[in-house]
């Protein structure tokens, strides 16, 4: 197929949606398809290696108000029309919501191209945490608005897309997440690193990846990792990631070391040279840390929600709490700090779990999907859907 992937967000910019279509741009080159991303031009981060998999096309944007990390694509339907008319895609798939993707459905309409789109972000539920609440109603109604002008719309779970049904979205499907179990492992390890931490071989390393902004529940994080603190004085909290909040909880949190942006191969270190994961966030759709954190052998805690519930087996391969007990989470997370058998048993656990859980397998069904609703047939004849929910073990 000839696709055209519309994105607001791409490497090297360093997010769960970032990180899982940058993969899924590159397996699809790799399987043949000719791949064409348009994205916000970033001359202001460092620039991620040629990828020979597919094309970028740059395009003009601005800084999210109040979150300057990211960017907004202005509209530009008459570009795209433009390019999709002297070469014409299968299929367009848009990642974002923002301007640039709403106008890239818009083109793609206008010329009769099938367009699908996938649901990454809560932004309805977003506006509490910046203190917006009264737009949340008129968010939800423009994320189903631009949604439901594709022919088919990806999440995450199955949770989610009952969820995204219930509040009037149609066709939904699952395109769930992989993990890269080469990149994230715990051969990675560091004695050197856990050292720079200031950790000995028997200290619990608490690690910690991703965006540092409101709607990820530092509070509470910050508030479970004082308890495990607490308990074992000897605990250190590692923290990977930039975002609005960094300065601030740098100037809070002293004692916590703050590596700031680093790159995915660097990321990939610091989870195998830490020994445990907590997930206090309840505002993403999937989590992708969490199954990162499990591939690279930590024992994790987090929320009974998203990856979570389908990956973690409470007291096998992993601790989770209900979604309205955060002090069930905290009791979990010192657990984890104070018991080093019970950290060494869920850690060798946790790997297990999400072996299986490969991107191939992800990205064929998803290949198999863009093939139906562009009505291109697969030559090979080797595609098998696999977008249903992931069992959970018994």
């Amino acid at each position: 197929m000839n696709l055209a992937i519309v994105t607001e967000t791409f490497p090297p910019e360093v997010n769960g949606v970032a990180m899982t279509f940058g993969v899924i741009c590159r397996e699809l080159g790799r399987r043949g398809h000719g791949v064409t991303v348009y994205r916000p031009c970033r001359r202001d981060l460092p620039r991620s290696p040629e990828a020979p998999e597919y094309r970028e096309v740059s395009l003009a944007g601005f800084p999210i108000p109040g979150y300057p990390l990211l960017r907004f694509g202005f509209p530009a339907a008459g570009r795209l029309r433009r390019d999709w008319t002297k070469s014409r895609p299968d299929l367009v798939h848009v990642v974002t919501e923002g301007p640039l993707g709403a106008s890239a459905i818009t083109a793609a309409k206008g010329l009769g191209i099938p367009v699908t789109s996938s649901f990454h972000t809560n932004f309805h539920t977003y506006t509490r945490h910046y203190r917006v609440s009264f737009l949340s109603r008129l968010t939800a109604a423009w994320l189903r608005r631009v949604h439901n002008r594709t022919r088919r719309t990806f999440a995450p779970t199955r949770e989610l897309c009952e969820e995204l049904e219930g509040l009037g979205f149609e066709n939904m499907e699952v395109l769930s997440r992989g993990v890269d179990t080469r990149q994230f492992n715990p051969g990675l390890r560091s004695a050197a690193l856990r050292s720079s931490w200031g950790a000995q071989a028997d200290t619990p390393v608490v690690i910690h990846v991703g965006r540092m902004a409101p709607e990820k529940n530092y509070t509470l994080l910050f508030g479970v990792y004082a308890a495990m603190r607490a308990a074992n004085p000897r605990c250190r909290f590692v923290l990977s990631g930039d975002g609005p909040l960094r300065n601030a909880l740098m100037r809070r949190h002293t004692d916590c070391i703050f590596a700031g942006f680093c790159p995915r191969d660097e990321i990939a270190r610091f989870y195998a040279s830490a020994d445990i994961y907590v997930h206090a966030s309840l505002s993403e759709t999937f989590g992708n840390v969490l199954t990162e954190a499990m591939a690279s052998g930590l024992a994790v805690a987090g929320f009974d929600y998203a990856a979570a519930r389908q990956f973690v087996v409470d007291g096998r391969n992993g601790l989770v709490a209900p979604v309205d007990r955060p002090d069930l989470l905290t009791e979990a997370a010192v657990r984890l700090a104070v018991e080093p058998a019970l950290r060494s048993r869920l850690a060798a656990s946790a790997r297990t779990a999400v072996e299986e859980q490969s991107w191939e397998k992800v990205i064929g069904g998803f290949e198999e999907s863009l093939r139906n609703v562009a009505g291109v047939p697969d030559p090979g004849g080797s595609g098998s859907y696999c977008g249903s929910p992931i069992p959970r073990p018994p």
